[in-house]
């Protein structure tokens, strides 16, 4: 029960990703705050429950002191929720532009700046932001989501160093390719048969496969947790030995 009496925001709640993390986190103990555009689709259980949508920056502002006024507390951070623009820049809209640094970006950079006060004053907390292995080291055609998780990892490491005088741990998990409802549509909205790209992408992994989301929210929770009490800022790949091409 590492989580004991722990209060959790996760975002994103409704991927993949986000769903496991909710799982594991109740599972040990926390009480789970999550959000996302419709939480109502969720499976799996939630204490708090609250929709909304990342781009609107009111929204983000307000939400961390909603989540410590509805449990007196706010623990744990998970900046979990992105988005993924495919193509050169050539071809890319101005919403996915838009779009992309507002929930990549300025969504967890509001978060993170809401969240730090509230922890600071009930002497510290966890921040785990969700990067990228693409944002350390650029792969080709995804110019707008390799340049916001680019700059997830480095807010990251500046806020890691600036708020751990407050006993503020902030760090990052970078996965490569995960098996989630968003990079499956993402195949087929390419025409593609996500069955046989998933196939395609397992064997180009060192490890055999792609990382299935309970592989991310491990991490992520070892992070949050106080077995990682002494890292701050730092950038977790989770890759299975696979390197950017």
């Amino acid at each position: 029960m590492r989580f004991e009496g722990k209060t959790v925001l996760v975002t994103g709640a409704a991927g993949g990703i986000g769903q496991t993390l909710i799982a594991t986190f109740a599972a040990e103990g926390a009480r789970v705050a999550v959000t996302d555009l419709n939480t109502a689709i969720l499976a799996t259980t939630a204490d708090a429950r609250f929709d909304g949508d990342l781009t609107d920056r009111a929204f983000c502002d307000a939400l961390p002191k909603q989540v410590h006024d509805r449990f007196g507390r706010l623990d744990i951070l998970v900046n979990n929720a992105g988005m993924i623009a495919r193509g050169p820049l050539t071809e890319a809209t101005d919403t996915d532009i838009a779009t992309s640094l507002a929930v990549n970006i300025e969504a967890p950079l509001r978060l993170c700046r809401a969240a730090i006060p509230i922890m600071a004053a009930k002497g510290g907390g966890a921040i785990v932001n969700t990067a990228s292995c693409w944002g350390l080291r650029p792969g080709p055609n995804h110019p707008i989501y390799v340049m916001t998780k680019a700059a997830v990892a480095s807010l990251t490491q500046c806020l890691g160093r600036d708020h751990a005088h407050q006993n503020i741990r902030v760090n990052a998990v970078c996965p490569n390719e995960v098996d989630t409802p968003m990079l499956r549509s993402g195949f087929q909205a390419r025409g593609l048969d996500p069955k046989k790209a998933i196939d395609d992408l397992n064997a180009s992994v060192p490890l055999g496969r792609i990382a299935e989301p309970q592989d991310i929210t491990d991490v992520i929770t070892f992070l949050a947790s106080d077995a990682a009490r002494y890292m701050c800022g730092s950038l977790v790949e989770v890759n299975g030995g696979k390197p950017v091409v």
